[in-house]
C-alpha cells in the first residue's frame, strides 16, 4: 500500500511530497546561487599610489570621491551613477554647471556633504554614507587622510601631476569597481592622441612655440604654477607650447603686473569660476594690454563632462582643443566629431551640435582667434 501523508484536509502519496520538497530545496539552493554572487566574489587587492594594500571582498559598490576629478572618471567608468554615492562640492557644482547633469540627471541629487571644498573629510557623513571605498588625496597630508582610516573605512589613495599617475589610478579606480574591461579603450585613446600630438609638435621650432599662462584662479585670487609636476603645464607644453609661469616653484598667487610681466602670448582661464569669463582680461586696464588680450587669444576652458583644465576621462579632448589653438597651422583635429564620439564611448551619449557649442562655450568666446575652428559646419 503507497504511503500517504495529510496535508490540511487532502492526502498526497508521500512519493509525490518528497519529490515537491526536493525540488523545493533545490531551486532554494540554486536561487542562492544565482542571487547571492557576492559571497563567491573573487577579493580585490592592489597597492595605491600611497603604497598601501587597499583589499576589497567583492568589487565595491559604494564609493565616495573626496577628490574632484574623480567622481565623474567613477561615473564614466561604471556608465552609470550607480556607485557613486558622495563627492566633493567641487565636484557636484561641474555636474549641476555642466552637462554630466543633463546626461545623468540623477547625479544633481547624489551628496556632497562628506567633504569640504578642501578634501577635509567630514567624518560623520563619511560614516552615515557607509561607503565601501572612499578615493582621497595622498599627496596633501595626513590630516585629510587619517579622520578616514581611523573611521575604518577603505581608502583609495592617488596622486596629481603627471599622465602616468592619471591613467594608473584611473586603472585602479576600474578595478576597484569592478569594471576593469572598461580601462583598456580609454587608455589605449589616451596614449594614440599624446603620441600624435606629440609627433606633429616635435616639428615646431622653439621659437614658434608661443607662451601660455593658465591661471588656476581668478577672481577671488589670481593663481598661476610653475612647470614641475603641473599638469596644466605638461599639457601646454605637449601641444607646443612653453609655460608662461614657468620660474614659479607649485602654484602660488600672483598679481597683474606680474602677468603683464611675463606678456604671455596665450592666457588660458579655468574652468571652475562659473562666473571668469575672457572680458576679465579684455576689460582689464593692465592685462588687456598683453600679447594675448591685443592679438585675441584668450579662452576659457571647456567644461563637458568634467572641466578639462585637469586630467580626467577626458583629457584627450582637452589636448586636442589646447593644440589646435596653440597651432592651428599644424593641428586640424576635428574636435567636434572627436567630442561626439569620446562621449558615446565614456557616457553612451549622442552629444548633440548645442551640447557642444556649451561645452566650448561658443557663444561667449566664439570671436576669439582661431576659434571659428570649432563651430558647426
Amino acid at each position: 500500500m503507497a504511503l500517504i501523508v495529510i496535508r490540511g484536509d487532502t492526502m498526497v502519496p508521500l512519493s509525490l511530497f518528497i519529490t515537491t520538497a526536493l525540488r523545493r530545496r533545490m531551486a532554494a539552493a540554486l536561487a542562492a546561487v544565482l542571487f547571492a554572487p557576492a559571497a563567491f566574489a573573487e577579493e580585490i587587492v592592489f597597492k595605491d599610489q600611497g603604497n598601501r594594500e587597499v583589499r576589497l571582498a567583492k568589487a565595491a559598490e559604494r564609493v565616495v570621491s573626496i577628490v574632484i576629478p574623480m567622481a565623474s572618471t567613477v561615473i564614466a567608468l561604471d556608465g552609470s551613477t550607480r556607485k557613486l554615492i558622495g563627492m566633493n562640492p567641487t565636484a557636484k557644482s561641474a555636474v549641476v554647471e555642466g552637462i554630466l547633469g543633463k546626461i545623468f540627471p540623477e547625479a544633481k541629487d547624489i551628496p556632497s556633504d562628506v567633504t569640504a571644498p578642501n578634501f577635509v573629510p567630514n567624518v560623520e557623513a563619511l560614516t552615515a554614507a557607509n561607503p565601501d571605498l572612499v578615493i582621497q588625496w595622498g599627496d596633501r597630508g595626513a590630516d585629510i587622510v587619517a579622520p578616514i582610516t581611523n573611521a575604518g573605512l577603505t581608502t583609495m589613495l592617488i596622486l596629481y601631476g603627471t599622465e602616468e599617475l592619471t591613467r594608473d589610478y584611473m586603472t585602479m579606480a576600474a578595478k576597484a569597481i569592478g569594471k576593469p574591461e572598461r580601462i583598456g579603450e580609454l587608455v589605449e585613446w589616451r596614449d594614440r592622441v599624446q603620441k600624435d600630438i606629440q609627433a606633429k609638435a616635435t616639428a615646431i621650432p622653439d621659437d614658434k612655440k608661443p607662451s601660455v599662462l593658465y591661471l588656476g584662479r581668478a577672481l577671488s585670487d589670481i593663481s598661476a604654477s610653475g612647470t614641475k609636476s603641473n599638469y596644466n603645464a605638461w599639457s601646454i607644453q605637449l601641444a607646443g607650447g612653453r609655460n608662461a609661469s614657468e620660474e614659479l616653484n607649485g602654484t602660488v598667487s600672483v598679481n597683474k603686473e606680474q602677468i603683464a610681466a611675463w606678456n604671455p602670448d596665450v592666457i588660458f582661464l579655468n574652468a571652475f569660476e562659473a562666473k571668469l569669463n575672457v572680458d576679465w582680461v579684455y576689460n582689464d586696464p593692465i592685462l588687456s594690454l598683453t600679447n594675448a588680450a591685443k592679438s585675441k587669444r584668450v579662452y576659457k576652458m571647456p567644461l563637458g563632462g568634467y572641466r578639462w583644465d585637469p586630467p580626467s576621462q577626458e583629457s584627450p579632448l582637452s589636448w586636442m582643443w589646447t593644440a589646435n589653438l596653440l597651432h592651428p597651422e599644424v593641428f586640424k583635429y576635428d574636435l567636434r566629431t572627436e567630442m561626439k564620439t569620446a562621449y558615446k564611448t565614456l557616457y553612451n551619449y549622442d552629444l548633440a551640435d548645442s551640447d557642444i557649442d556649451n561645452i566650448l562655450w561658443l557663444k561667449e568666446q566664439g570671436a576669439a582667434a582661431d576659434y571659428a575652428q570649432f563651430e558647426a559646419k
